[in-house]
């Protein structure tokens, strides 16, 4: 088990019993319930930072010349980013009764990625020899394409999705087991997965709701 896995592990085990610390009697343990807030933050602590290193192409053509003499411009750009792939946690709800314990939750996705400047130096273009000249105009926009192509290949690799999908779920099956544990429950998981159009319609919901309260404001 590596440290980021046992990081996380200690941490549910942490949220599990930190509900108990203020309580006293036997009918306030009883009342203890797996809890939206802790849910949500459990999903968050299963996001996956995912390491790329790979190489865009940009072409830009006619850029330079007329007529028969038009030149693209074409290079290569080598860089290096960090993907984030988890869980919106915004539309993460759970719903507990008795024995039973329903948590809906969306498909994994990409939440955040980031090509590290650090990496791109003037050995990370290579230019065509046949190319117009670059500018460091087309070297910002190399930078973009790189950031969406690898946004892109990140959002179709289907088992790296696939894993952090699992991974939010053991632990939050850790969790609700642990909370079970404390108050003397076994308790039942049902997951119910939250479409994309479903997904759609609740962030239009959630839009149209804030600009609700600006308005009443």
């Amino acid at each position: 088990m590596t440290l980021r896995k046992l990081t996380l592990f200690f941490l549910v085990l942490t949220l599990s019993f930190t509900c108990i610390s203020c309580a006293k009697t036997k009918e306030q343990i009883n009342a203890i319930k797996p809890q939206s807030s802790q849910i949500k933050y459990i999903c968050e602590l299963a996001t996956m930072e995912c390491y790329y290193h790979n190489v865009a192409k940009y072409t830009e053509k006619d850029a330079q010349g007329i007529l028969f003499w038009k030149k693209y411009k074409h290079f290569w750009i080598e860089y290096s980013g960090v993907v984030k792939i988890g869980i919106d946690v915004s539309l993460v709800t759970v719903e507990v009764e008795e024995d039973s314990v329903t948590i809906s939750m969306p498909d994994a996705k990409v939440l955040d990625t980031k090509v590290d400047k650090n990496s791109l130096t003037k050995a990370s273009y290579i230019v065509d020899g046949k190319s117009a000249k670059i500018s460091a105009e087309d070297e910002i926009k190399a930078f973009e394409y790189a950031q969406e192509k690898m946004m892109k290949a990140a959002s179709e690799d289907k088992a790296l999705l696939a894993s952090a999908q699992q991974r939010a779920q053991i632990l939050l099956e850790e969790y609700v087991a642990n909370i079970g544990n404390i108050v003397g429950k076994e308790y039942t998981i049902k997951w119910n997965y939250i479409k994309a159009e479903e997904q759609v319609s609740a962030n239009i919901s959630e839009e149209a709701s804030d600009s609700e309260e600006e308005k009443g404001a």
